[in-house]
């Protein structure tokens, strides 16, 4: 049998992905999806998407998460339409950075006359800063939430007997019981997540954020990060360049929508739209950097929140607006999504924020206990 040309990886695995996300998808309907794009030439794209729907037969209850997969596994830099108005679209840029898996008040009215839901496009230069997150990034490790992995190592004591080995060690030893052998499932750290508000209203911390993001990807072996104001942006690959200047110059390059509006409820709703990035909250301690400033209706804020929660080990809010000792969450928006969050913190300074993530193994009162204690 002949090797497929290279030009058909795409769509087998696409028929792939659609599996691994339970898809009931036969071989015999990815070859007529291939037999069929190759009929149809294709001219767009729109011709492969409707030889997708016809070969591959979504069932129609699953029909808006078959055209997120597709979205997602086709478009490199892909735009979603989420809940809201027609004519509002939140646009996704993905790095393209490989898996590392197979893988949200304002204490006075001026504070929230910078939040708006224009889109502004600029971009952003920053400048050398000092190495005072070199002790932050190497406790990092250590100090993330674990959790228990399915995978097992050798323990010489408190662990499990291994009897396939410890029988093989008594074939070998002609029948003498040597020390029996021990496994225990191993413990690994959780998934760090962050989301960065680069609105126009966030711009006097922008810089500050960036800095501490670098240092989360250099000292985490699993962080993503992502930014967001009127559109969401992957910028986890770029944050891995080990030189920080290198590192935030090319992050800045990709982000398009620095200091510009925010739409903070429709965009946390696009990254959960698209299943590679709703997976890396899934089980992961989600800290979102943003004064949650949400202009109009904050339902869909609410309902984004609501899920990510779901989807979370620890969802954090981390607020510049905490650090006002006056701070209360009295905002609509606040008092709607404080239930579904773990914490609501000061977000004002990289101290902080540096004492608090370094904090998260530790077992906190929920948010809306302690902010009814402080009110």
């Amino acid at each position: 049998m002949s090797a497929l040309p290279n030009a058909a990886s795409p769509f087998l695995g696409f028929g792939r992905l659609l599996r691994r996300y339970g898809f009931a998808i036969a071989p015999e309907q990815v070859s007529g999806f291939m037999q069929a794009v190759t009929l149809l030439g294709p001219r767009s794209m729109a011709d492969i998407r409707e030889a997708a729907l016809a070969t591959l037969a979504p069932p129609p209850d699953r029909r808006d998460e078959f055209e997120a997969h597709f979205q997602s596994h086709f478009y490199g830099s892909t735009s979603a339409v989420v809940e809201g108005d027609a004519d509002e679209e939140t646009r996704i840029k993905d790095d393209g950075g490989a898996d590392d898996q197979r893988i949200e008040a304002e204490h006075s009215q001026e504070g929230g006359e910078l939040s708006s839901a224009l889109e502004q496009l600029s971009t952003r230069d920053f400048q050398r800063d000092d190495d005072r997150l070199t002790a932050f990034q190497r406790k990092l490790p250590s100090a993330l939430p674990a959790r228990r992995s399915f995978r097992t190592v050798r323990t010489p004591s408190r662990g499990k007997l291994d009897l396939r080995r410890s029988l093989r060690e008594i074939v070998s030893a002609d029948g003498d019981v040597p020390s029996p052998l021990l496994r225990r499932r191993q413990t690994v750290p959780r998934k760090l997540l962050l989301l960065i508000d680069v609105s126009g209203s966030m711009k006097l911390h922008t810089a500050d954020y960036l800095k501490l993001a670098h240092a989360i990807v250099q000292g985490a072996d699993r962080a993503e990060i992502f930014t967001f104001g009127t559109r969401l942006t992957r910028i986890t690959t770029a944050l891995r360049i080990r030189d920080r200047d290198q590192a935030l110059a090319r992050a800045a390059a990709q982000v398009d929508d620095w200091d510009g509006g925010t739409r903070m409820g429709p965009t946390l709703l696009a990254f959960l739209s698209v299943p590679r990035f709703s997976s890396f909250a899934r089980g992961a301690a989600v800290v979102v950097l943003s004064d949650a400033l949400e202009r109009g209706d904050h339902a869909e804020l609410e309902t984004a929140i609501r899920r990510l929660s779901a989807r979370a080990f620890r969802l954090s809010l981390a607020t510049p607006l905490a650090g006002d000792p006056r701070f209360r969450p009295v905002t609509a928006a606040l008092r709607a999504i404080l239930p579904d969050l773990d914490d609501l913190i000061d977000g004002s300074s990289l101290t902080s924020l540096i004492d608090f993530i370094l904090s998260l193994a530790r077992p906190a009162p929920a948010a809306s206990t302690i902010w009814k204690r402080v009110s």
